[in-house]
């Protein structure tokens, strides 16, 4: 039988790989992390599944979805043509999204993909008044319980508005003269978010960085701040109800288009098991 030394010139681990396929010595490390990661870490998705008639911005169109090949036709396999704007569903929206010269999705590094993940929670607040906004306030006292928000965080917005999804009315939440009231991001947290703690990216459950009332005045100036920092952002998250507000792992990702101004992306949480 032949037999193939297997000495990794990194790590030192000395195995013997037979023509039976088989291998012996240690697990690679990253493969033991993983096992013992998985065996005491709960899996969050965070994403909505996107489809045609979902609440999305007012100024776009609704996604098509067209199958040019379908099984139940006899094709023998099937394939669906998506036609939709970036910023559809769960979606990243990249510094070249507002600004000319800024990143776009293929220049985020993968390495921004994985984060510490925050949860600020003012879902109480919310609900009693849906035109709430963080204050720093809410940063102080997430901090007295939790330390300080790590530099290079992943901070996400808890207003349970996602559990309006997927009623477009109930998400836009607008009054008789037409103006919405809906949660969203305060220029005094963000500041501090971004020029204090050092943050790498927000994310919120909302459509929009700024609150409803400032988006029915087409005051967009929040998320303006937000990607001309050269940071970037999820929008329409879920889930954020089920994740503690320290302590999880966020991971978000996306296709790779050159020169993308947004994609809908798949966001999820690790934390660990109660």
């Amino acid at each position: 039988m032949d037999t193939t030394d297997t000495t990794d010139s990194t790590t030192g681990t000395t195995g013997t790989t037979a023509d039976t396929g088989t291998t012996t010595g240690a697990e690679p490390p990253l493969w033991s992390a993983y096992r013992e990661l998985t065996a005491r870490t709960v899996f969050t998705d965070l994403t909505h599944a996107f489809h045609p008639g979902q609440p999305h911005f007012p100024a776009f169109p609704d996604e098509q979805r067209e199958t040019p090949f379908d099984m139940a036709r006899g094709d023998g396999f099937t394939v669906h043509r998506y036609t939709l704007v970036g910023q559809w569903g769960t979606h990243v929206d990249p510094p070249v999204h507002f600004v000319a010269d800024g990143r776009a999705l293929d220049r985020i590094p993968v390495e921004e993909m994985i984060l510490p993940l925050v949860v600020l929670d003012i879902s109480a607040r919310v609900a009693a008044d849906p035109d709430s906004v963080p204050t720093m306030d809410d940063i102080t006292a997430w901090e007295a319980r939790n330390g300080r928000i790590p530099a290079g965080s992943f901070v996400a917005l808890r207003t349970d508005w996602s559990r309006r999804w997927p009623d477009p009315a109930a998400m836009a939440n607008k009054d008789g003269a037409g103006v919405s009231h809906a949660p969203g991001w305060s220029a005094e947290v963000l500041r501090h978010l971004f020029e204090e703690a050092g943050v790498t990216a927000v994310g919120h459950e909302q459509t929009d960085t700024d609150p409803g009332l400032a988006t029915s005045a087409g005051d967009f100036g929040l998320e303006r701040y937000v990607l001309e920092r050269d940071r970037w952002q999820i929008e329409l998250m879920t889930g954020l109800d089920r994740v503690p507000e320290a302590g999880a792992l966020i991971v978000a990702t996306w296709p790779k288009p050159r020169g993308g101004s947004g994609f809908p992306a798949r966001v999820f949480a690790l934390h660990p098991a109660p």
